[in-house]
């Protein structure tokens, strides 16, 4: 059986969405060409390796066997890379990196900027994935670092505090629900909600949260990003439940503060043990900052605290 570098990656993508069209996207290939290489995969190993069904696509039993070899293969690849990398002048490094909705929106950007800035001869790849399943990819080895919160399984991933996420709602100036300070996320769910398109981390969270406080979401419109989400907001189409970092980019808008648990969350920084240099330099870089960061937000806490005393 040959095996090709692509078709396996590939494999895994298709798997990791749970869809050929969703998987061909995130590997860069046209579905048609995607779907050629699957079904080529599939004749060299003599029998079916997916599912397909009007939902998506799952492993068969040989597929299953098949995803096993594929992130092994791929992993030490990956790890071979990373270590030539350290003996070969100027071959670009490539970090794959996963993380919640608030982490690669908020927090990741302007900390991944400081580093590539930093480190010219490395690349950095980062998507936007639920916590559990940051953890579950990195884990498996199909993302060398990932930013969780601390509600996901993270057993057997080396993990170090990174930042606080808190979740709030915003309203439209002059909502029915602007006047409170706190509330429950079921008290503001008969309200009209705009939403994130696709498949947000963030408003798969949401909605799940919904789900089990057994009143449906009322969404009155999804869009592409959180800033467009607080624009909407603005302008009156409904309310939105975001990070809290966004909500202070808008501060025209109402902020309540959600009394639920899940809504306050810690974010962990996780990794698989024996990091390839390049994600190393990564890791090392972001948690000197989050500590550094961290140190600040203690020192305008005691000013605060100083002054008003």
């Amino acid at each position: 059986m040959h095996l090709d570098l692509t078709d396996l990656r590939l494999f895994l993508l298709v798997n990791e969405a749970g869809s050929i069209t969703a998987g061909a996207a995130r590997a860069g290939l046209a579905l048609a060409s995607a779907s050629a290489r699957l079904r080529g995969l599939e004749e060299q190993a003599g029998v079916p390796l997916l599912e397909r069904g009007r939902r998506g696509v799952l492993p068969t039993p040989a597929g299953l066997a098949l995803l096993a070899h594929a992130r092994a293969m791929l992993g030490q690849l990956d790890a071979l890379r990373g270590e030539m990398g350290e003996y070969a002048a100027g071959l670009r490094g490539h970090v794959r990196m996963l993380a919640n909705t608030a982490a690669a929106s908020e927090i990741l950007p302007d900390l991944l900027a400081g580093f590539l800035a930093a480190h010219p001869s490395l690349d950095v790849e980062l998507d936007d994935r639920p916590s559990t399943a940051v953890a579950q990819a990195v884990a498996e080895g199909l993302a060398e670092l990932g930013i969780a919160a601390d509600h996901a399984d993270l057993s057997g991933l080396e993990s170090h505090p990174f930042r606080d996420d808190r979740l709030v709602l915003v309203t439209p100036p002059g909502h029915a629900l602007a006047g409170g300070g706190a509330l429950g996320f079921a008290q503001c769910l008969g309200a009209e909600f705009i939403g994130l398109a696709g498949d947000s981390a963030l408003h798969q969270h949401i909605l799940g949260h919904a789900r089990r406080a057994g009143r449906p979401m009322r969404l009155r419109a999804r869009v592409h990003g959180l800033g467009a989400v607080c624009r909407m907001v603005a302008l009156g189409a409904g309310v939105a439940v975001v990070p809290e970092r966004t909500a202070r980019r808008w501060p025209g808008l109402p902020m309540l503060r959600l009394t639920d648990e899940w809504a306050a969350r810690r974010l962990r920084l996780v990794m698989r043990p024996g990091l390839p240099a390049p994600a190393r330099r990564l890791a090392d870089y972001l948690l000197a900052r989050s500590s550094s960061d961290q140190m600040e937000s203690s020192d305008r806490v005691k000013m605060i605290v100083k002054t008003n005393s």
